[in-house]
């Protein structure tokens, strides 16, 4: 199915693994933390149009808008989309990729959005990509979009869940055999009977949560359940069959035996630290939250609702809930899944990502918090010192129920039913739909005082001298090169002004470091840059000077955001060479802009211990003119226009 797609769209390169190949996508989606900065290098690009037929814009993050900041992004992305002749999905009618599932989402199309997690839609058999703001500007303008060619894994599903065992257990299982890392440059697609058991919302979970897995995307044939899906929500005109050939030939593949799969539960610090639930079990909670774009569907919230029952909440906790969009929203409302929920002693919260990305209910110092997302990296709570769990509703609402981490077997053999609502059909109200061409032309973009020009990357120097401001480990995350919580998120169209929160939660003294310097350059393991497609982990870096980052290997996406910021990524030829450099160390890297262009190994003296270190820096030739250039802005300026 990937590669039967990939042919579909391919506009150039060959369809081996490694290799670059561009593709030209049918859709694009952008969220207000990463989209304002897509249109704002749209902008910069000089783009004349939007060369992709379907763009949609969503509010989605900061909906309560606590500060005038927030508001001006909104309206500089609603009046930028509106200019252009996107769609506009307001604040409150839901979180971008399950709005997108529900109302956008068209299998054998191809998607690439502003978000890691954009792959949920591979749940209905759709192509879709997460990818930096600048990579989805330059789509949006050109119609293009490049990548490495991914290997393609067959996951045969076999059998059938078991009573409480859910979709999100199955990817947790997953994450405990592979492990963040263990998805890189790998498409995973979802083949076997196994699959005709799972309804799409359980198929979002688990392709959602490919970005976890760091995977290129995942993908799930469109069948019988997913035409299902498309007549529940009104759209079954737009569905379209999709499966693998029956001698497909797969770079890998691997058997899942749902029927085997635990109730599982993922420890503070990582996705894939993943243990079975009785090794939890009585672990004492004070909060438990129930929602993101992992578990904020329909079947999610009718699951809690059930297994709450009538019953209250256990008085140590605080329970929340988040429905995935405002169709979600209106069939609880309809159905007296509200009602039964707030008597049940829980918080309605708008239909957002809210609590996910840290701004709002962020948990207390020292509290533990179990929730159904997707991620529980360190501080990603909005709380430097939290212990977040990840589970599946499930879970939650047992935990709900007891004040404590509970298998939710305990309850009974079997979850008590559920039903379908009467209707999961779209009110309009949350959607603006494009103004035609005659209107567009006389509307204005508005910029808000806090919106500022973006930066341009600079070219490598022909030798790089300069310290080691900070030596990490393996699979750091986005989340902390560059923290999201209310106060960063505020200046997400700032990059001078977000730059200052650079890994804050890592050392607070980095970004003044970093000035005080000149720049520098950043030593890391494995899995650098994992997480979010957050592009200010790159642009944030250069503005403060980064021009070079040494690791054991980089997650897809962010090695493309360096790319087209002009930061070098380089990788040690050996382990070795990581051990041999400390924090503080001098390095001088000789010949790096001559060594770049001709594409030798780069040799790298330690100046405190005389070691002599190779990395090496493998690049596509459009990734090397990119990164000589000094990134994808000053490479289209130093040509003279946007195509180029």
């Amino acid at each position: 199915m990937t590669r039967r797609l990939i042919e579909e769209h391919v506009v150039r390169g060959k369809l081996q693994p490694g290799e670059t190949v561009t593709l030209r996508p049918d859709q694009v989606l952008l969220q207000d933390t990463n989209g304002p900065m897509s249109f704002l290098q749209f902008e910069a690009l000089g783009a004349p149009s939007l060369q992709v037929s379907r763009v949609v814009s969503y509010v989605d993050h900061n909906t309560v808008q606590v500060d005038s900041r927030n508001s001006d992004d909104h309206r500089y992305l609603e009046t930028a989309s509106a200019r252009y002749g996107a769609i506009i999905s307001r604040a409150g009618n839901g979180i971008c990729h399950q709005v997108h599932l529900e109302s956008f989402s068209v299998p054998t199309q191809m998607l690439v959005g502003t978000d890691s997690h954009s792959v949920l839609c591979g749940a209905v058999g759709m192509l879709a990509f997460g990818a930096g703001s600048i990579e989805v500007a330059l789509a949006m303008g050109t119609g293009r979009y490049s990548l490495t060619m991914p290997r393609i894994v067959q996951v045969r599903l076999e059998g059938q869940l078991r009573p409480w065992v859910t979709a999100k257990d199955a990817v947790l299982e997953l994450l405990r055999r592979f492990s963040v890392n263990g998805g890189r440059e790998q498409v995973f697609e979802f083949t076997g009977p196994g699959v005709s058991t799972l309804t799409v919302p359980q198929r979002a979970t688990i392709a959602n949560m490919g970005a976890e897995l760091g995977l290129t995307t995942a993908l799930f044939p469109s069948d019988e359940m997913t035409k299902a899906f498309f007549g529940q929500v009104g759209r079954i005109d737009e569905w379209r069959p999709l499966e693998a050939d029956k001698d497909a030939h797969y770079d890998d593949s691997f058997e899942l035996d749902l029927s085997s799969v635990d109730v599982l539960v993922a420890e503070p610090g990582s996705p894939d630290r993943v243990v079975p639930v009785g090794a939890l079990a009585g672990t004492k909670l004070e909060q438990v939250i129930v929602g993101s774009c992992t578990n904020g569907s329909w079947e999610d919230m009718a699951m809690i609702a059930a297994i709450l029952g009538g019953q209250q909440v256990h008085p140590s906790i605080s329970g929340v809930v988040f429905p995935g969009s405002r169709r979600v929203m209106e069939a609880m409302a309809r159905e007296g899944l509200v009602a039964e929920l707030i008597a049940a002693g829980l918080q309605i919260a708008g239909s957002s990502c809210g609590a996910c990305p840290g701004l709002s209910h962020v948990p207390a110092t020292g509290t533990k918090s179990l929730r159904t997302f997707n991620r529980n990296f360190p501080g990603r709570s909005g709380n430097r010192d939290d212990h977040v769990y990840l589970c599946s509703p499930a879970v939650a609402a047992a935990s709900m129920l007891t004040g404590e981490i509970t298998d939710p077997r305990t309850l009974g053999d079997a979850p008590p039913p559920t039903s379908a609502p009467a209707s999961l059909r779209e009110s309009p109200g949350g959607v603006r739909a494009p103004e035609t061409s005659e209107q567009r032309v006389r509307l204005q973009v508005i910029r808000g005082p806090n919106i500022k020009e973006v930066p341009l990357g600079h070219p490598p120097a022909s030798r790089l001298d300069g310290p080691v401001l900070l030596k990490l480990g393996d699979n750091i995350s986005t989340d902390h090169i560059s923290p999201v919580g209310v106060q960063s998120l505020l200046l997400r169209t700032n990059i001078p002004a977000i730059s200052e929160h650079s890994f804050k939660y890592v050392d607070p003294t980095f970004a003044t470091r970093a000035r005080a310097s000149g720049g520098g350059v950043i030593v890391a393991g494995v899995h650098y840059g994992q997480g979010s497609s957050r592009e200010t982990a790159a642009s944030g870096l250069m503005v403060l000077g980064i021009r070079a980052i040494i690791a054991k290997s980089f997650a897809r996406i962010h090695r493309a955001n360096l790319i087209n910021w002009g930061i070098v990524p380089l990788e040690f030829d050996a382990d070795e060479g990581y051990e041999q450099i400390d924090a503080g160390d001098e390095l001088h890297l000789e010949d790096l802009r001559g060594r770049l262009e001709r594409g030798d190994p780069i040799p790298i003296t330690n100046q405190r211990t005389g070691a002599r270190i190779e990395a090496h820096c493998t690049l596509a030739p459009r990734e090397r003119e990119l990164v000589i250039a000094g990134g994808v802005l000053a490479h289209a300026r130093a040509r003279g226009t946007a195509r180029a």
